[in-house]
């Protein structure tokens, strides 16, 4: 048959025409998905976005869409919303963006012994609060209720759009997603459903991670100048310990037992103190390990000249900002011609204060220190900050690697990559 009259004669079938609800202020598109109705009111000239209204039968939904119409209308301000009275006054009462904010604030804000954050993780909530409002002014989303899946989409397409890095946008969507969830929970969004919109989280760019070879040699520039010996005992305590910059920058002589050399860490939040000096740690959880001997020996030499233990360049209370600053400028710039790394990657110069914290976990690994102990040293509760915390170096690496035996036999002649002979067992007959 010709194709031409084989179209003729059996024409496409038109495409399913949705059925079209007009409510009150906005038209609705009537769908199905798995049988279940939902409406689309994403084609009026202000975007209402798509709901599921949850129900099969055809005149439920039809009535749902009419209180879904009120709703939303009454989220962007275009009516008084209604009262219900079977229910409270403010059970059908939008939650205006502003509004579902101030009350997401005032729940993390409660006491800590309620499970209140600290003010730190406070801040990084209302950045995350502030963006999304901004975004939502743009789109004239007015309320919480209008929040879902696409919402979200569309403002981590803004996020991007920005300029913002893919660890930040996830960051971001997780936080609306937290206070949406404690809105729901809490019975503030009537007719509102889970969002269930996954977003993948980025492989983040771990900190650069030193070698020895590379700690010592900022050890030894830092001790050959007088200038700098207060940061010469910054980084060896911070490389045999692993703390915090901040950890570290409170540190008293009263937290460390020279008799029985034990270093103790306790979170003082719950400690009554007039002066307010209560040391915050950021797991919140107590700690104590064994202290070092070349750390030992440093703390014997020291001077008790204060509460604290280091002091920054002019004698005063150390500052974990001084220390990065200058470790930056009167270290790692110094060397960093002998320490090049390839232009792009990070390398010894793009090293942090926090970079030590690596520097201890992997060279704990490395000697053997069993996980679970790692884990007491640093305060944390979970293997996988400890997992993240560990760098494999090349060195180590080869090393590994030449203990291997393959084909049975162990390899006779020189490593392939170091050019040294590897290490071979003697025989008893050998020491005679």
């Amino acid at each position: 048959m010709d194709p031409l009259n084989s179209l003729i004669n059996n024409p496409m079938p038109t495409p399913r025409k949705l059925e079209e609800v007009k409510a009150e202020h906005f038209t609705w598109r009537l769908y199905r998905r798995n049988g279940v109705y939902g409406a689309d009111g994403r084609h009026n000239a202000v975007d209402v976005g798509r709901h599921s209204l949850g129900t099969r039968d055809r005149a439920a939904a039809i009535n749902a869409v009419r209180q879904l119409d009120r709703v939303q209308a009454a989220g962007l301000g275009l009516i008084v919303p209604e009262r219900n009275p079977t229910q409270p006054a403010t059970s059908l009462a939008p939650v205006t963006i502003a509004e579902g904010r101030r009350l997401y604030e005032m729940y993390l804000r409660r006491p800590a012994a309620t499970g209140g954050v600290k003010l730190s993780t406070y801040k990084r909530y209302r950045t995350s609060l502030d963006k999304f409002g901004k975004y939502c002014a743009k789109r004239n989303i007015g309320s919480w209720n209008l929040v879902d899946a696409a919402i979200l989409e569309g403002f981590i397409g803004w996020l991007e759009r920005e300029g913002y890095h893919r660890k930040s946008i996830v960051n971001e969507v997780t936080t609306i997603k937290q206070v949406f969830g404690y809105l729901l929970d809490n019975g503030k969004l009537q007719g509102c459903e889970a969002i269930r919109l996954k977003v993948k989280k980025a492989e983040s760019r771990p900190a650069y991670c030193w070698t020895p070879d590379q700690v010592a040699a900022m050890l030894g520039h830092a001790k050959n100048d007088a200038g700098l010996r207060w940061l010469h005992d910054v980084v060896l305590a911070l490389a045999c310990t692993g703390l915090r910059i901040a950890e570290l920058a409170g540190l008293r002589w009263s937290d460390v037992d020279l008799n029985n050399g034990m270093l103790s860490l306790t979170d003082e939040t719950g400690y009554s103190d007039s002066t307010g000096a209560r040391r915050q740690l950021k797991s919140g959880r107590s700690r104590s390990f064994p202290i070092h001997a070349d750390l030992m020996r440093l703390l014997r030499e020291m001077p008790h000249r204060s509460r604290y233990i280091f002091v920054g360049p002019r004698g005063g209370k150390l500052k974990p900002d001084t220390v990065g600053r200058r470790l930056r400028k009167s270290i790692l710039e110094p060397l960093a011609e002998r320490f090049p790394s390839s232009e792009g990657v990070r390398g010894f110069v793009n090293g942090t204060p926090h970079s030590f914290r690596h520097y201890f976990c992997s060279t704990c690994s490395n000697g053997g220190v069993p996980e679970r102990i790692v884990m007491q040293w640093l305060g944390h509760a979970d293997s996988a900050m400890i997992r993240n915390y560990y760098h494999l170096s090349d060195a180590e690496s080869r090393r590994k690697m030449d203990q291997l035996q393959f084909l049975g036999d162990p390899p006779r002649g020189e490593s392939a990559a170091s050019g040294t002979p590897p290490v071979t067992e003697r025989r008893t007959s050998d020491l005679a």
